[in-house]
């Protein structure tokens, strides 16, 4: 599958997660770096589903603003047991947007 067109990059909030919804997936887009990549992952935690789009970013981990549960933005392990994950999905930066693919990006 083709890249999509997800978001606008000023739209994005930068060194933060974004929430987009995009077509009944429910995305967290964060924007890391000088220049910038984007990362995109489900947005739902695994253990009891807070928004981590709103989450607290350190560096390329993100912790979950309800229970502090952390994952690798490039991974989407958890950093306390690699048991637990998120999907990840590959991302780009064109045209002044974020693309994506819709399809999980294997987990390393």
């Amino acid at each position: 599958m083709d890249y999509e067109k997800l978001i606008e990059v000023s739209q994005c909030n930068r060194d933060a997660g974004t929430f987009v919804e995009f077509d009944g997936l429910e995305l967290a887009v964060f924007l890391l770096g000088d220049p910038p990549r984007a990362i995109v992952i489900d947005n739902a935690c695994p253990h009891a589903g807070g928004n981590l789009s709103g989450g607290t970013v350190d560096g390329e981990i993100v912790a979950c603003p309800w229970h502090d549960w952390r994952f690798d933005l490039n991974t989407g392990v958890c950093t306390h047991s690699d048991l637990a994950r998120v999907r990840t999905y590959e991302a780009e930066i064109r045209d002044g947007y974020v693309w994506f693919r819709r399809e999980a990006a294997e987990n390393r």
